[in-house]
């Protein structure tokens, strides 16, 4: 029954673009308390969002969740293109990245064709505190954020992963500031990855593009000039996705209850 009546809301408020509360009283025959507390609920969730008092419009989340364009198939045929440029020219392993739920995903890989042995990441989730992926959209996402509670959580799979969250924190800050993450032996000894997410804010904010490589080849000279390089490739692959200016980035005080995020098991 309460499914139904969220779902019922959710109809009325997508039907007529923005609603008050008096018109999703009206057309559900739900009593005002009732029909208030419903619509606080799926603001919570992000699948309303207030547009002015006691008036609601569908919510960003659940645009992005109905926006076919934003499927992984649509997307990687973007995407993936650029990716293997990017693999063939440089001679590296490249990969796309995306926030699924609260875990972020390795969704597509492309690998070089010159013949040169390299390093697979392999596909899957990847632990939000040490793979470079991940991190990329750990910094910029308004959806993850770690918090105090973490403290204890955070596997070590190396000796080179951070396991404290102050540490953790102060990699964000710098991953902020010069627009790239690395992973330098955090998850497998002798392998380093580097990514940029697509955007700063909204959904370029939740997709990362990376390449990752054995020590020998990604020392800190190369992570820093790979770095720069996906950085530029980001740019332009969000340009061909129109610039991702698909939703707002969250505003202060608005996150939603249960947005910190967890570490999850690495994919092997």
């Amino acid at each position: 029954m309460r499914l139904e009546r969220l779902t019922l809301i959710l109809e009325i408020v997508g039907q007529k673009g923005a609603a008050t509360l008096a018109d999703i009283c009206t057309h559900s025959d739900l009593p005002k308390p009732s029909a208030y507390r419903l619509a606080q609920d799926l603001v919570g969730a992000g699948l309303l969002e207030p547009v002015a008092r006691g008036r609601f419009a569908i919510g960003n989340r659940l645009k992005r969740i109905t926006r076919s364009e934003q499927s992984d198939r649509a997307l990687l045929e973007i995407i993936a293109p650029a990716l293997k440029q990017a693999a063939t020219r440089h001679g590296a392993v490249f990969f796309l990245s995306r926030l699924r739920g609260r875990a972020v995903e390795i969704i597509h890989v492309e690998t070089p064709e010159s013949g040169v042995s390299y390093l697979h990441p392999g596909l899957g989730k990847r632990p939000l505190h040490a793979c470079s992926c991940s991190k990329a959209v750990a910094a910029f996402s308004s959806n993850l954020r770690a918090t105090g509670a973490l403290e204890g959580r955070l596997k070590a799979f190396t000796e080179f992963t951070l396991t404290r969250v102050e540490d953790l924190e102060a990699e964000l800050q710098v991953i902020r500031q010069r627009g790239y993450a690395e992973c330098v032996e955090e998850i497998d000894r002798g392998m380093c990855s580097v990514a940029a997410p697509l955007g700063e804010t909204g959904f370029g904010a939740t997709m990362s593009i990376g390449a990752a490589g054995s020590t020998r080849v990604f020392s800190p000279a190369f992570r820093a000039r790979m770095g720069q390089e996906i950085i530029a490739l980001t740019r332009a692959v969000a340009a061909s996705l129109g610039g991702l200016d698909l939703d707002e980035p969250a505003r202060p005080g608005q996150a939603r209850q249960g947005d910190t995020w967890a570490p999850m098991p690495q994919a092997r």
